[in-house]
């Protein structure tokens, strides 16, 4: 009998970037959220040895170079387990696109590899072989709301918050990462020296000059804007708080919006619009129908709004689909919320 699980989406509430490491990566801090669409994996093991990758989507490798084989033989090795493993991904988010699906796919196949072979791993080792295949898996095997540091691969539960109403638009349009992180240490660099170079905004004004921080300042900024929204939750999970300080924008309604509130945003944005401003549009789309607050996940090119209710979002993702951009309804996922359903197929 194969084994099915699904494989959740996430977005970033708020990225911010730091300075380039000596290891290659960048430091960062970002706050993952786990969202309602996803991709779904069906493992099949039998006796014998190999890995074999199926997804009919052209633009899935099904060789070793996928994030669902390289984590197949680190479990397989893990459990200490010969097999042959079938994998199978049924697409339904989009590739690279910042909602993290590779990432999430791999984990995926990681729980159902371990209920497939009737085997567990320990949880810190799990968390191990995730950071080893990828930044963005750990958070994966965490759900919910979830604070990444590090280089993303860092990842600790934040309290959990009540579902809250969210757009997904996913442009087609390819952005790459190690470009959008490249094009960030150069701007970096000439803001560093002085240049006037503009942070890129959604706003229909030309966009102002981009403040002058240090990479650690900024990171700093983005911890404290983290922990006075932390500051302001009740012990109890799921229930609403009266919020933080909103930048004279009024308190929010949902802890959620409390936390975007506190100014914290996606850095990627300010390279990745002035390449591609038809993303700059769609956030701005999301915003002028309705969104408290919209954003580029990753470096996208997937963009996300946030609404208050789901008659909002419908007329917005409506909206988007007219101009033919790709647009869905759906909502967060609580820590409970992601892990029934993981395993609810």
């Amino acid at each position: 009998m194969p084994v099915t699980v699904r494989s959740f989406a996430k977005i970033n509430i708020g990225l911010c970037i730091g300075p380039l490491r000596p290891d290659g990566f960048h430091d960062l801090h970002t706050v993952y959220q786990t969202i309602a669409l996803h991709d779904a994996i069906r493992v099949h093991a039998k006796r014998g040895d190999g890995i074999e990758i199926r997804c009919p989507d052209p633009r899935v490798p099904c060789d070793q170079s996928n994030t669902c084989h390289r984590i197949a033989e680190r479990a397989l090795r893990a459990l200490n387990a010969r097999a042959h493993l079938t994998i199978e991904i049924e697409k339904r988010l989009p590739v690279q696109g910042g909602l993290g699906a590779g990432s999430a796919n791999a984990v995926a196949a990681l729980l159902a590899i371990e209920r497939a072979l009737k085997k567990s791993i320990p949880a810190e080792e799990r968390l191990a072989i995730a950071a080893a295949v990828g930044s963005d898996l750990p958070l994966f095997l965490v759900g919910g709301t979830i604070l990444g540091v590090g280089h993303g691969e860092e990842v600790f539960p934040l309290p959990d918050l009540p579902p809250t109403i969210c757009v997904i638009a996913t442009p087609e349009i390819g952005v790459s990462t190690p470009k959008a992180f490249a094009d960030w240490d150069l701007l970096a660099s000439e803001n560093k020296s002085g240049s006037s170079r503009g942070r890129a905004t959604a706003a229909d004004n030309p966009p102002p000059k981009l403040t002058v921080l240090s990479s650690s300042d900024r990171m700093l900024e983005f911890s404290r804007a983290v922990s006075s929204w932390l500051s302001g939750l009740t012990q109890k999970t799921g229930r609403p708080v009266s919020g933080v300080p909103a930048r004279g924008r009024g308190r929010a309604e949902t802890p959620l919006l409390d936390l975007v509130r506190t100014g914290i945003e996606n850095d990627f944005e300010s390279v990745v619009f002035p390449q591609y401003p038809e993303l700059r549009e769609v956030k701005c789309l999301l915003e002028r129908h309705g969104a408290t607050y919209a954003s580029l996940s990753g470096s996208g090119s997937a963009l996300f709004g946030l609404f208050r209710n789901r008659t909002m979002a419908a007329k917005a993702a409506a909206k988007l689909r007219r101009l033919g951009i790709p647009a869905q309804v759906t909502s967060t996922l609580t820590r409970p919320q992601y892990w029934k359903k993981v395993f609810d197929c």
